[in-house]
C-alpha cells in the first residue's frame, strides 16, 4: 500500500512544484516523517536526492520554455553550492559528536525553518494581496552587471544554500521569496529560475547527503515515479495558472505542516 501512496503522493507534490516552483522538500519530508513514518534523518537525505531529478526535470522544461533568467540562476548557484556542502559538512559534525540525537535534532530544524519560511512569505503575500496600497520599505534590487551586485548575490546564495544542506527545505521557497525582494522578477520567470537554481543546487547536496549514509532507495524511487510526471505536469500548466490562489494554499498547509513539527 506504501508503495503506492507515495508514488501518488509524491505526483501531487510534483505538480505543485511545477506550478510555483515552492514546497518539494517543505511537504514531501514531512509526509515521509508522518504519513509513512520514516526517520527525520533518513527522510531529509532520502528528500533531498529524489527531489534532485525533479528539480532537474523542471528545470529542463523551464528552459526549454524560456521562462527563467540565466544570469541570475548563475550567480545564485554559486553563492548556494559550497553555503550547501557547509551545511552538509555541519550534519556530518553533529552525527559524529551527537548521533544519537540526530533525528531529533533534524527534526526541530526542519519544523522552524518551514515555520520561518512560510511566516515570512505569507505575510508578504497578505499584504501585498490585501493592502496593495501599502507601501513596504523595498531592499535594494541586485544589479548583476556590478560587482557589488554579484556580491549580495553570492552571499544570499550561500546562506539559503546551507539552510537547504542542513534540512533540505528552502531550495524553492527561500529562494523565490530572494527572486521576489532582490531580483523583481515576474511570475513566470521566477518560477522557472528558481527551479533552475535549486536543481543546480540540489545535485551537490544530494552528493553530500549521500555520504552521511542516510538515503533509503526503497523511499527515493517511488518519489521519482510520481513526482516527475508531475512537476512536466505542473511546470506546463504554469503558463496560465493563477499564481496568488495556490500560492496562498500551499503556504496555509506549510504552516500547519510546520506546528506540527516543531511541537
Amino acid at each position: 500500500m506504501d508503495f503506492l501512496l507515495l508514488p501518488l503522493f509524491s505526483f501531487l507534490v510534483g505538480i505543485v512544484v511545477g506550478l510555483t516552483g515552492i514546497g518539494g522538500a517543505s511537504l514531501i519530508t514531512p509526509m515521509l516523517i508522518f504519513v509513512f513514518q520514516v526517520p527525520p534523518a533518513i527522510a531529509v537525505s532520502s528528500d533531498v536526492v529524489a527531489a534532485t531529478l525533479m528539480k532537474v526535470v523542471g528545470s529542463i522544461k523551464h528552459w526549454q520554455q524560456q521562462t527563467l533568467d540565466r544570469e541570475v540562476v548563475k550567480w545564485l548557484a554559486l553563492g548556494s553550492v559550497p553555503g550547501s556542502l557547509l551545511g552538509v559538512g555541519i550534519l556530518h559534525l553533529i552525527k559524529l559528536k551527537a548521533e544519537h540525537n540526530l533525528n531529533n535534532i533534524m527534526l526541530h530544524l526542519l519544523g522552524v525553518t518551514i515555520l520561518l519560511v512560510t511566516v515570512f512569505a505569507l505575510m508578504q503575500m497578505l499584504v501585498l494581496t490585501f493592502f496593495p496600497k501599502v507601501q513596504l520599505p523595498e531592499l535594494p534590487k541586485f544589479d548583476l552587471t556590478t560587482g557589488v551586485g554579484r556580491l549580495q548575490t553570492l552571499t544570499v546564495g550561500a546562506f539559503l544554500g546551507c539552510v537547504v544542506g542542513l534540512t533540505s527545505v528552502a531550495s524553492g521557497s527561500m529562494f523565490a521569496l530572494a527572486l521576489i525582494t532582490f531580483f523583481r522578477l515576474d511570475t513566470r520567470k521566477l518560477v522557472g529560475t528558481d527551479i533552475s537554481q535549486a536543481a543546480i543546487l540540489l545535485i551537490f547536496t544530494a552528493i553530500g547527503h549521500l555520504t552521511l549514509g542516510t538515503v533509503d532507495w526503497n523511499l527515493v524511487l517511488p518519489i521519482w515515479l510520481g513526482s516527475v510526471p508531475g512537476v512536466l505536469l505542473g511546470a506546463k500548466v504554469c503558463q496560465i495558472a493563477p499564481q496568488k490562489p495556490l500560492r496562498f494554499m500551499v503556504y496555509f498547509i506549510l504552516m500547519m505542516v510546520s506546528l506540527k513539527l516543531v511541537y
